[in-house]
């Protein structure tokens, strides 16, 4: 259910949240990083009805995640593909998939992420500080940014402005 409040709240997760945050959409994107550019291959990868799989793609192209490209030579057929919108959530799906492999994943990890030069395991996502040094929670705090609305900013002033307060 969409929940129209997300576009009016200074809130770049809920925002977020609007784009990507429906069951099959980052399953969508997982595909698309793997190379699935038509139709007919996201609904046999994911299994998805079709109604449901062109909503979510027309949504995708109409936030600008994906595009879609005309094969030439292929009658009326059209692939889509990322955008640089669409690349930037690389880091958001690998921090989920690096979650998912630890704690919902009894098995193990179904795939591993490898850098392709090396052929090394790509290290777990971490937040780092400017120093590049790794960051706990506890070690971050929270400060209005330039589109903090006075809503934000009374709570701030009220808050002990910190990630996991002690």
């Amino acid at each position: 259910m969409r929940n129209e409040q997300f576009p009016d709240q200074a809130c770049s997760v809920a925002r977020a949240l609007e784009i990507v945050g429906e069951w099959w959409t980052l399953l969508l994107i997982r595909e698309a990083f793997l190379g699935t550019r038509r139709f007919g291959e996201f609904e046999r990868n994911l299994g998805v009805a079709k109604n449901v799989l062109s909503e979510r793609l027309s949504k995708l192209v109409a936030c600008g995640v994906l595009e879609r490209v005309d094969v030439p030579g292929r009658g009326n057929p059209r692939d889509y593909r990322l955008t640089e919108k669409g690349r930037d959530l690389f880091p958001v799906l690998v921090a989920l998939m690096q979650w998912g492999d630890r704690w919902a994943a009894p098995a193990g990890p179904p795939l591993r992420l490898l850098e392709r030069s090396t052929g090394e395991e790509i290290a777990a996502l971490c937040v780092r500080g400017a120093s590049g040094a790794a960051l706990a929670p506890q070690e971050v705090r929270i400060a209005p940014g330039p589109g903090a609305d006075e809503k934000i900013r009374r709570r701030l002033a009220d808050a002990a402005s910190e990630i996991l307060p002690r």
